[in-house]
């Protein structure tokens, strides 16, 4: 049995979801993480998730930002948690594993491994040093890069995307304390340290990308390892000798510049 992670797969493109289609694990006993950015509009992402969980025996979904997307011209899709909260019964519905649910014990050849899916969100601290949230988010509207949640992801009802991130630490730190020791494996769509942002592009965007909150979280829990995506950058770093894995898609026009096929499902345990 293999543990596997995949994110970013945006199915609204033919060609990612054709490598979606494609997409078979080496054992029908495999588990697969997805870290998030499936797709925008519920049928995608219930297309998707139905799709992988009918050939993995497990699968584990963290949202990304475009999952909690109000599309538009839907005024009367859901907004912030009401979104979140559609999302996960529907992923229930597919028997897939969702960050309310208890975490699962992965059942590696050195003993069990919690799998947890955390929802985060951000609050804008990966901001440039000296500066205040204003101040950044000023640079990135005079530099034209600007995350599209700020017209697309509301918070309601809170009052704040930072607010709700705050809340989200503060309910998934509660759960991760409970653990207690046991080894695990942290799947987020950001990451959780603020190091992989510096291979961005455009560094502005690295607000939108994390919370310096969970910047010794992969050392306190006693990460056997942590994946995410969201910078569409795939690598493998390391952090305190924790191995990190970006397990990104990405867009079509990102990787066809890629040597590597496309799709290419991210072993996480037992270690590589």
């Amino acid at each position: 049995m293999t543990l596997f992670a995949l994110s970013d797969l945006h199915v609204r493109y033919a060609e990612n979801r054709a490598i979606v289609e494609a997409t078979q694990p080496p054992d029908r006993g495999d588990w697969l993480l997805v870290a998030g950015d499936v797709g925008e509009r519920l049928d995608d992402l219930e297309w998707a998730l139905a799709t992988l969980r009918s050939r993995f025996a497990r699968v584990v979904w963290a949202p990304g930002n475009h999952e909690l997307w109000t599309p538009r011209g839907e005024p009367d899709a859901s907004r912030g948690e009401a979104r979140y909260r559609e999302v996960v019964e529907l992923c229930r519905s597919l028997d897939v594993l969702t960050p309310e649910d208890p975490y699962a014990l992965w059942p590696g050849p050195e003993g069990p491994v919690a799998v947890a899916p955390l929802f985060l969100l951000y609050d804008y601290s990966f901001r440039a040093d000296g500066t205040i949230r204003e101040e950044a988010l000023a640079a990135a509207y005079a530099a034209r890069v600007v995350c599209n949640d700020e017209f697309l992801l509301h918070p309601d009802p809170w009052p704040s995307r930072q607010a709700w991130c705050a809340e989200r630490v503060a309910v998934t730190l509660r759960r991760l304390v409970e653990l207690d020791g046991t080894p695990v494996v942290l799947v987020n769509h950001f990451p959780l340290v603020r190091a992989p942002t510096r291979a961005l592009r455009h560094p502005q965007f690295a607000q939108w990308c994390g919370t310096t909150l969970t910047a010794d979280w992969h050392v306190r829990f006693r990460a056997a390892a942590v994946v995410y995506g969201h910078l569409h950058i795939p690598r493998t770093t390391w952090h305190d000798e924790v191995r990190f894995e970006e397990v990104s898609l990405g867009y079509p026009r990102e990787w066809r510049r890629r040597p590597a096929p496309p799709g290419r499902l991210r072993q996480i345990m037992p270690a590589p």
